[in-house]
C-alpha cells in the first residue's frame, strides 16, 4: 500500500463569508513550494475566529481527498467538490482517513512533527460556504470531518511530502470511533467510555470539557447553535 502523502496544500485569507456580514478564511487556495509551519500553523494561513478556529490544538486542518468521492455522489451537480480545499483544509492527502487515523497519532511531514489533537466539529459557516442550509449537519452525520494537528516541531512542509507515522499511543481510538461517541446515540453517555476518553492525554482540552459536561449533566449537549447559529 502506498504511503500517505500531501496531495496539495492550501491557505486562506480572511474575507467576507458568502453574502453575509460574517468573515471567514475558509476559502483556501492551493499553494506550491515549501511552506513554513509554526506552532500556530502554516505561517501564511489565517483564521478569522480565533476562539473556535486555530490555536495550538487546531493549528493545521487535514482532510482526506478520498472523502470528496462521498460528497460528489451526494451533490453530483456541485462544482465545488471537484477540487480539494473546499472544506477549508490546509492539508489534502491521499492514503489516510478518519478510519485509519487515531487520536494522538504523531506524524512526520516534511521537517515538521505533528500530533492529532481532535476531529473537526462542523459549524454553521459551512452552510454559507456551500450555500446549503444543512451542510454542517451533513458533515457531522457523515463522520467525514477531517482532523486537526498540534505542531510539536516547527519546520517546512510542501505538496508531495510523505506523511510518516512515527508514534501511535492510542491504537484503539480511531477518529471514526470518537466521532461515533460524539455524534451517534449508541454509547454517547456511557460513563465508562467517556471516562476512558477523558484520560487520553493528547485529546484537545475542548473535547475533554465536552465529555466532562456529558458526564456531569447526563445528557448530550445541544448542537443547534454550532450547526445552525
Amino acid at each position: 500500500m502506498e504511503k500517505p502523502f500531501i496531495s496539495s496544500l492550501h491557505i486562506g485569507k480572511i474575507q467576507r463569508l458568502a453574502n453575509t456580514e460574517y468573515s471567514s478564511a475558509i476559502y483556501k487556495k492551493k499553494v506550491t513550494g515549501p511552506q513554513k509551519v509554526s506552532k500556530l500553523g502554516i505561517l501564511s494561513d489565517e483564521q478569522s475566529d480565533k476562539i473556535n478556529h486555530g490555536g495550538v490544538d487546531k493549528a493545521i486542518h487535514h482532510y482526506a481527498f478520498e472523502n470528496y468521492e462521498y460528497w460528489k455522489k451526494l451533490f453530483p451537480d456541485a462544482d465545488v467538490f471537484k477540487h480539494p480545499g473546499a472544506f477549508g483544509e490546509n492539508i489534502s492527502s491521499l492514503g489516510m482517513n478518519e478510519d485509519t487515523v487515531m487520536i494522538g497519532d504523531i506524524y512526520k511531514i516534511g521537517s515538521c512533527t505533528v500530533e492529532v489533537s481532535q476531529a473537526r466539529q462542523p459549524c454553521w459557516k459551512l452552510n454559507y460556504r456551500f450555500q446549503y442550509s444543512e451542510m454542517s449537519l451533513k458533515m457531522q452525520e457523515s463522520l467525514k470531518t477531517g482532523w486537526y494537528y498540534r505542531v510539536l516541531e516547527e519546520g517546512i512542509m510542501q505538496e508531495g511530502d510523505n506523511i510518516e507515522l512515527i508514534e501511535r499511543p492510542y491504537p484503539e481510538y480511531s477518529l471514526t470511533y470518537l466521532l461515533k461517541i460524539l455524534y451517534k446515540k449508541d454509547n454517547c453517555l456511557d460513563s465508562d467510555i467517556l471516562n476512558d476518553l477523558i484520560k487520553i492525554k493528547t485529546l484537545a482540552l475542548s473535547w475533554k470539557n465536552l465529555l466532562k459536561n456529558r458526564l456531569e449533566n447526563k445528557k448530550v449537549e445541544n448542537w443547534e447553535k454550532r450547526l445552525f447559529r
